[in-house]
């Protein structure tokens, strides 16, 4: 079996681009500036109409921020799992950590037990864990069948040594999902000095507003996009890039 890539999807729409141009799976999302939040009722449905053959996950997290919950975000997360399941999506993506930094394994328990048979990530709180090869271990005895991780480093190319070292700890038990910077310039790179097989990448262009009047002086948030009229969707033509490399 060659690459598997995931797209981490926006919209609706960037499903629909991730499918055309090959991607195996996607995970979407909401609230990209913030790190990614729990994507709404309709675009989950909106995005199993547009698709067909592509595996859709759900990212789990009610807010930015970091991964220590309290009780009525767990709860949050516990209806949004529950919700994923009557939509019947291919699996969801979360993370919980404890206030000293470790993998919050009562609570993540509750949740994987709440969520299978679905596929399971465990999602970028790995990446500020405190050990991450304890972490690896606790996530492997809870269950989840693989781990989003850029390495604990900024990208997942300057992550390649840790990298490295989860997928020859992990062996087969579970997989290792390089992700965070993830590129066509890059990928082969990290392939050949990891391991790994599953790889996650936005491959979004920025799409231009069709609005003709602008009132550029108000702005809707504190956020990464630059202009109120500027958003970012998968392009399929990056997609493909991602997949020819495969067969190359």
């Amino acid at each position: 079996m060659g690459r598997i890539i995931e797209i981490c999807a926006n919209s609706a729409q960037s499903c629909a681009e991730a499918e055309a141009g090959g991607a195996r799976r996607v995970e979407l999302c909401a609230g990209i500036p913030e790190g990614g939040t729990t994507p709404n009722y309709g675009m989950i449905r909106m995005a199993q109409r547009l698709t067909s053959k592509i595996d859709i996950h759900i990212l789990i997290r009610p807010r930015g921020g970091d991964f220590f919950y309290t009780w009525q975000e767990e709860k949050t997360m516990l209806y949004d799992i529950e919700k994923a399941k009557q939509l019947n999506v291919n699996g969801v993506v979360f993370g919980c950590l404890t206030k000293q930094g470790d993998i919050d394994v009562p609570l993540m328990l509750r949740l994987v037990k709440a969520s299978k048979p679905l596929s399971i990530t465990c999602h970028r709180a790995f990446d500020v864990c405190r050990d991450p090869f304890v972490a690896l271990e606790q996530l492997i005895d809870l269950g989840c069948d693989r781990i989003l991780t850029s390495g604990q480093q900024p990208s997942a190319e300057q992550g390649i040594p840790l990298i490295k070292e989860l997928v020859e700890r992990a062996k087969d038990r579970i997989i290792i999902m390089p992700g965070c910077g993830v590129s066509v310039d890059n990928i082969d790179r990290i392939e050949a000095e990891t391991g790994a097989k599953e790889f996650h990448t936005s491959a979004r262009n920025i799409i231009y507003s069709k609005m003709e009047y602008r009132n550029e002086s108000v702005s809707m948030g504190n956020n990464a996009v630059i202009s109120e009229f500027d958003t970012s969707q998968t392009s399929r033509k990056l997609v493909v890039a991602f997949v020819k490399g495969i067969n190359n």
